[in-house]
C-alpha cells in the first residue's frame, strides 16, 4: 500500500537524489525492507537537523542580546522581545523541531527494523536525532507535544526523554569514540538544564577528557541546504543582522570565500568547551571559587586558545541593513553599560585590512580578569560572559536568558491537549523590553559606544530567579 506520509518524507530526506514531486514508484513495500534504507534515512535526518538548526539559530539569536535584526527578512518583533503564539516564526520553529522528532521516530519504528543491513552507528545517530529534538523542545519551549496531537510535555519531560534516547545511542557505540563522547556531553547538557548538578558534573567530567571534541551540523549550498545564519551575517547584499557592539569582534562566525553555494560553514551543536563551563558553574555555584576560577582558566588555555582562528576580508561589511544606521564602522571603545570603564578591541575596523574570525570559539575574558574576581557574583559574571561569547551564533544565549517560546497557534487549533498556559511565552520580569537588550548610544566625538544594559550583570543580579542559573536554584 502506498503511504503518502512516507512519500513526503522521502522527498525531503533523500538530499541530492530527491525530487520535488512524489514518486509513484516508491511505496512502503519498495522502500521499507530495502537494503540501504537506513543509511539513506540517516542522511535525510542530517538534512532535517540542518533545517532545524537554521530555524533555531536565527530565531533564538534575534530574541537574545547577541544580534539585532537590522533589516526585515526575519522576525520584526523577536528583538523586543515579543513572542506571540500566533507568530509565523514560532510555528516554523516548532515545525522543524517536531519534524526532526517524527522522522527519527519513524526511522526507529519502521525503517531500521526492516533493514537487515542497519549498522549500530546508524541506529545510534537516529537515537541521537530523537534525543536532540527533545533537548531543543525542553530548552526552547514552555512545552511541546511529545507526539502528533498528543499531550504537551513539560521541559523536564522532554529532557528526560532526551537522556533516555542518548543512553540508547551511547550503548551502541564503542567506548571512547568522539561520537560517543559527544552524546555523553549532550547528556551533561540535558542534566544541566534540569538543574541536576550531580549528573551534569558526572557526564561533563567524562567528556572533558576530549579537549578537541567538536560535533557540527553541515550544510550543502549546491543542493539548496544553506546556512541561513551565514546568509544573514555575511553573504547577503544587505547586512541583515548586526551584533551587539561589544560582541562585534566575534562576527561573523560563518562566512564564505569564493562562491557562497560552495562554501557553507557548519554550525556547532556539541563542543568540548561546554564540559568545562558546566564544571566551572557547578564549582562556583557551590562557592568553591578557587576551583571554579582554575577550571575557567584551564578552559581558556587548553581549549579556547587552541581553536582555529582565520584571517578574513570583511571589508564589504557596512552594517547597512537600515533599521538602525548608527553602528560604528571603525575601531572604537565600548562600555558594557553606563557604569563601565571603556574597553578597546571589541569593535573592529574592517576597512583597515583582514580581521580575525573565530570559527568555533572566541572570548575576550582573560586569565587576569579571572584572577581578579574574588566573589561568587564576579566569577558568575565572567562565566556567563564566556558562555555568551563561546556559544555566539549557535542558538544558546536565549536559554541562558531564561526565555522560552510558547506552543504555536497552529498546534493549539489542531490539538485539544494545548492549554492556555502553553501558548504564553516565558519572558522573565528582569528582561528589558522595547529592544533594550540590543540598545546602545554612540558618542562619535569621543569614539565610545555604550550598551544600555550589561545583560550578564542583569543575570547575576537576578541569579535567584527560577528561569536562570540552574545550579543556583
Amino acid at each position: 500500500m502506498k503511504n503518502i506520509f512516507l512519500y513526503s518524507i522521502i522527498t525531503v530526506l533523500l538530499g541530492t537524489s530527491a525530487c520535488n514531486v512524489l514518486n509513484p514508484n516508491i511505496t512502503d513495500d519498495v522502500y521499507i525492507g530495502n537494503p540501504g534504507a537506513t543509511s539513506s534515512w540517516v542522511n535525510g535526518l542530517r538534512r532535517q537537523l540542518a533545517l532545524t538548526m537554521n530555524q533555531v539559530v536565527v530565531s533564538t539569536e534575534l530574541v537574545s542580546d547577541n544580534y539585532y535584526n537590522n533589516r526585515t527578512e526575519s522576525s520584526k518583533v523577536f528583538d523586543i522581545p515579543q513572542i506571540d503564539y500566533y507568530d509565523l516564526d514560532v510555528n516554523n520553529l516548532q515545525i522543524q523541531i517536531q519534524a526532526l522528532r517524527e522522522k527519527a521516530e519513524y526511522g526507529l519504528n519502521i525503517v531500521l527494523p526492516g533493514d537487515a543491513t542497519t549498522k549500530a552507528a546508524d541506529s545510534a545517530e537516529v537515537y541521537f536525532s530523537l534525543a536532540y529534538a527533545h533537548i531543543l523542545s525542553g530548552e526552547l519551549f514552555v512545552g511541546l507535544p511529545g507526539s502528533n496531537g498528543g499531550a504537551v510535555l513539560t521541559p523536564t519531560e522532554h529532557l528526560n526523554l532526551a537522556i533516555t534516547n542518548l543512553d540508547k545511542a551511547i550503548s551502541l557505540l564503542a567506548n571512547g569514540t568522539d561520537e560517543q563522547t559527544a552524546y555523553i556531553l549532550l547528556k551533561a547538557r540535558a542534566y544541566y538544564s534540569l538543574g541536576d548538578v550531580t549528573n551534569a558534573v558526572k557526564y561533563a567530567t567524562i567528556a572533558k577528557a576530549t579537549n578537541s571534541l567538536l560535533r557540527q551540523v553541515k550544510y550543502d549550498g549546491t543542493n539548496s541546504v544553506t546556512n541561513d545564519m551565514q546568509t544573514y551575517l555575511f553573504s547577503a547584499t544587505n547586512n541583515e543582522f548586526a551584533p551587539l557592539p561589544r560582541l562585534d569582534f566575534l562576527d561573523p562566525k560563518y562566512y564564505h570565500t569564493g562562491l557562497a553555494a560552495a562554501d557553507q560553514k557548519p554550525v556547532t551543536i556539541v563542543k568540548a568547551e561546554e564540559s568545562w563551563l558546566i564544571l566551572a558553574e557547578a564549582e562556583i555555584s557551590a562557592n568553591t571559587l578557587d576551583a571554579g576560577r582554575q577550571t575557567l582558566k584551564d578552559l581558556l588555555s587548553q581549549v579556547v586558545l587552541l581553536r582555529p582562528v582565520v584571517q578574513l576580508d570583511d571589508s564589504k561589511e557596512t552594517r547597512n541593513g537600515g533599521n538602525r544606521t548608527d553602528y560604528p564602522l571603525t575601531a572604537v571603545n565600548v562600555k558594557f553599560d553606563a557604569a563601565d570603564s571603556t574597553r578597546s578591541n571589541y569593535v573592529l575596523n574592517r576597512k583597515a585590512g583582514t580581521i580575525k574570525a573565530y570559527t568555533v570559539s572566541g572570548t575576550k575574558v582573560t586569565a587576569t580578569e579571572l584572577d581578579a574576581a574574588t566573589t561568587q557574583d564576579q566569577l558568575l559574571y565572567l562565566l556567563y560572559r564566556m558562555r555568551q561569547e563561546i556559544f555566539m551564533a549557535e542558538g544558546r544565549r536565549m536559554t541562558d536568558l531564561g526565555i522560552k517560546f510558547p506552543v504555536s497557534q497552529t498546534e493549539q487549533l489542531n490539538n485539544k491537549n494545548v492549554k492556555d498556559a502553553d501558548i504564553k511565552a516565558q519572558i522573565p520580569s528582569f528582561i528589558p523590553l522595547n529592544r533594550g537588550m540590543d540598545d546602545f548610544t554612540y558618542d562619535v566625538a569621543n569614539g565610545v559606544v555604550t550598551m544600555k544594559y550589561d545583560m550578564n550583570k542583569v543575570l547575576v543580579t537576578n541569579k535567584q530567579s527560577k528561569e536562570i542559573f540552574p545550579f543556583i536554584n
